[in-house]
């Protein structure tokens, strides 16, 4: 036993009587207690502000990978996408090399003199539509199918006994597409109940 431990004299107890806690000189026992129950603490607030750390490095890294991963899809539909403006400019061209194709009549593209013009026509049309689908621009199918507003626009309706309501009959011009986005809905008339 030591010195700490032993039971105070009765005499130096009736003396402390009144004696504010504070002014008496505590055990090292009890200042050690102290001293570990202030460092446990500050330990465990420690701890507490690691794992709020942690947490927010976390949401950190996430919010990194989320805008890095926008930043990719962005950069991809870009690079998609990035001719449409000009594509939609050169359908106007493509349909003006099909009517100038469809105008010419069958004797003249037997004729000497024409074949030249007709052969160059023709070629300039195949090599447009090649270039188009090397960038990913398709034709949309339109007569015989149903009326499907994402792709068609209806320009009028005709009556039909041969078809049924709300296909399309007749393709006035042509529509396309650009991977998987529109470029140009097709102009069609619908058919509809005869009166």
């Amino acid at each position: 036993m030591n010195e700490n431990d032993k039971p105070r004299d009765e005499a130096v107890e009736k003396e402390l009587e009144g004696v504010p806690e504070e002014f008496l000189d505590k055990s090292d026992a009890e200042t050690v207690e102290e001293e570990t129950s202030g460092l446990d603490k500050a330990l465990d607030r420690l701890r507490e502000d690691l794992e709020v750390a942690k947490q927010e490095v976390l949401y950190a890294k996430a919010e990194t990978q989320n805008v890095r991963r926008r930043m990719e899809k962005d950069i991809q539909d870009a690079r998609a996408y990035a001719a449409t403006g000009f594509a939609r400019d050169m359908l106007s061209v493509l349909d003006n090399l099909e009517r100038a194709t469809a105008a010419i009549p069958a004797e003249l593209r037997e004729d000497d003199k024409m074949k030249g013009l007709v052969t160059g026509i023709d070629a300039t049309l195949r090599e447009l539509e090649k270039v188009f689908g090397q960038h990913g621009i398709s034709r949309i199918a339109s007569v015989g199918l149903p009326l499907d507003p994402n792709q068609h626009q209806a320009m009028m309706e005709i009556p039909s006994d041969g078809h049924a309501p709300g296909t399309v009959v007749q393709e006035m011009q042509s529509g396309y597409m650009i991977r998987d986005r529109l470029l140009r809905p097709a102009m069609v008339a619908v058919a509809k109940k005869p009166d």
